[in-house]
């Protein structure tokens, strides 16, 4: 179809990939796959979404250093406004469904509860995220936008805690349903480990000396 010829393989992929987790939902919404607790597995599965497509943004510009794959950096935008899509439903399920917009209980829970303190704390610091990841907004702010964006640094373990915290479990001493939020723990360290100046050196001197697969540097449809 000549429509699709302006999209590259990895944009097709990436929103096919990104809309699955909703797809999914809505397959499993009709034919009766929602388990027998529906609010609390659409409150998980929204919940997970978000936080892997945030570590994906948050993965790009490592995979950017060791592969040279800058369509990558072309994709980011779209991979955390899905994460803040799905942290939107999430969000949403949370108030409306589990609690029927009942403020005071809301606001009551959110205090004895530090696992939702925590996960409302990373929506909110999302929110500008959300806003500003627009070209205007970032010939707006200049440097600022970038200073900005790096509360993703900062979203990521706030999200992470409030994941682990909100299973069965203890996650610092792994016992438990810990063993995904610990995947996700692991993953960041080792995303941020890679952004650490002297480590993104060598990685992308050594993807020049041994040409490591997805070596293309030339630029992509956007």
């Amino acid at each position: 179809m000549p429509s699709l010829k302006r999209y590259t393989p990895l944009q097709i992929f990436m929103h096919a990939a990104a809309s699955f987790p909703l797809v999914r939902l809505v397959f499993e919404a009709f034919t009766g796959g929602l388990t027998a607790n529906p609010i609390q597995h659409i409150e998980q599965r929204t919940g997970r979404a978000a936080l892997t497509l945030l570590i994906l943004a948050l993965a790009v510009t490592p995979l950017n250093t060791l592969f040279g794959w800058s369509e990558l950096i072309k994709r980011r935008r779209a991979l955390g406004l899905y994460a803040f899509l799905y942290a939107c439903v999430h969000v949403i399920i949370f108030l409306n469904l589990d609690y029927g917009l009942a403020w005071s209980l809301i606001v009551q829970t959110v205090f004895e509860k530090p696992y939702i303190l925590l996960g409302a704390a990373a929506f909110l610091l999302l929110i500008p995220l959300a806003v500003t990841s627009f070209d205007v907004w970032k010939a707006r702010l200049g440097k600022r936008w970038k200073y900005l964006h790096m509360l993703l640094y900062f979203i990521v373990p706030i999200a992470t805690l409030h994941y682990a915290w909100g299973k069965k479990g203890d996650f610092f001493h792994f016992s438990g349903e810990v063993g995904r939020p610990w995947a996700y723990a692991i993953v960041f360290i080792m995303l941020m480990i890679l952004r650490i100046p002297a480590v993104r050196r060598f990685f992308a001197s050594l993807r020049t000396r041994l040409r490591l697969p997805f070596s293309i540097n030339k630029p992509q449809a956007s």
